[in-house]
């Protein structure tokens, strides 16, 4: 977390065009990528000043350039009375981007505040994550009139599954840790499902699948609830916005929220996919975009579950192969990122188990 004065967070907060005079802020810890204060000020105005991290988001134009544009467009659904959702404004600078660089290279951007609203890192019971799924669905089908041809890729790849297995090959066969002889049983399970990796992009190429606006971090915190009624509220953390498909965020959002267990669990014994979770997320999902989806879309979303989940397992196992240079992992646990990918690979075993029964629910839904 970045550690600055309020005489600099004013510095950067007057380079905005604000409605209101920041007095003070204060610095909010959760999330991992980007730093956030809460600034508050003269009148009672609150915002949201973030110092993007360009580390991960290398190109600051496409980013907020996607991060605008589909703003915008929310708000005018919202006006229009399409939906209830509150949505995220981005405040331009006074040389009219979106964005500010500061004398040290840091970029910062700002919100307005969602008021009154909360927000949940775990999971209290189906219901909830029912609500989690119309709020994503809700989401998806808004901008399925979005033209897609304005956003670019802020992350170029990102769940492009045949890819990602390539990668996982190379460093298999360059082993620079000499790594792979701990994890032979997992680079197998990732080999016998080679077919599996490019299902989805296949169907896309072939014009199967539709490209649409993807939020591609659909997490249970990424969606702000009202603090009184809890109900949905605002979908936020937009920084991965891009062209993708619909599969990518349905896939995402039950391998994280629907396993039974955390991501670097030692007992894979606890590891499997709760139905009810999944039966829960698919309900309130499809109430919300079933029928702004094509019937392949709906087809494919049980299989889009074992996917993502196999996707990040590659992921880890390809990171741990390299010696962990992407995800971060526990001092003193070198064995991190192979516990991830074992627990990702248990989750893509049990959903195999139950892809029919997934399936029927399913279409029992649509």
């Amino acid at each position: 977390m970045l550690t600055l004065s309020l005489r600099e967070i004013i510095d950067i907060s007057e380079q905005f065009i604000l409605e209101d005079e920041v007095t003070s802020f204060t610095p909010i810890e959760t999330g991992n990528i980007n730093g956030t204060f809460r600034l508050d000020c003269k009148n009672g105005g609150i915002y949201l000043l973030q110092n993007i991290n360009t580390v991960v988001f290398q190109n600051t134009e496409v980013l907020m350039n996607n991060v605008d544009k589909v703003c915008a467009f929310l708000r005018e659904k919202t006006a229009s009375g399409a939906t209830s959702l509150t949505t995220l404004f981005c405040y331009p600078c006074k040389d009219g981007k979106k964005y500010y660089t500061d004398a040290a290279g840091r970029v910062w951007r700002i919100y307005n505040y969602i008021r009154d609203s909360v927000c949940y890192n775990i999971l209290s019971s189906p219901e909830l994550f029912c609500k989690t799924g119309r709020a994503f669905g809700e989401f998806q089908k808004l901008l399925a009139d979005f033209p897609i041809e304005e956003l670019g890729e802020t992350i170029p790849g990102f769940h492009d599954t045949a890819k990602r297995y390539a990668t996982f090959l190379d460093s298999v066969e360059k082993d620079v840790c000499g790594r792979l002889k701990t994890c032979m049983p997992e680079v197998e399970f990732v080999k016998a499902r080679a077919e599996d990796t490019h299902v989805l992009t296949d169907l896309l190429a072939a014009g199967k699948l539709p490209l649409r606006v993807t939020h591609n971090d659909t997490k249970l915190n990424n969606i702000l609830f009202d603090a009184e009624t809890l109900e949905p509220k605002c979908v936020v953390d937009l920084d991965t916005v891009m062209p993708g498909l619909s599969l990518y965020d349905f896939g995402d959002a039950i391998r994280s929220g629907a396993s039974t267990a955390e991501e670097d669990e030692t007992d894979l014994s606890k590891v499997s996919m709760s139905m009810e979770l999944y039966e829960a997320y698919t309900k309130g999902y499809l109430s919300a975009a079933g029928d702004s989806l094509t019937p392949l879309e709906i087809e494919y979303m049980p299989f889009s579950a074992k996917l993502l989940s196999l996707e990040c397992g590659i992921r880890f196992l390809t990171d741990y192969l390299d010696g962990d240079v992407y995800f971060r992992t526990k001092p003193g646990w070198p064995e991190h990122n192979l516990v991830r990918c074992r627990t990702q690979f248990k989750l893509v075993a049990d959903i195999e188990s139950k892809l029919e029964e997934m399936a029927a629910f399913t279409k029992s839904v649509v």
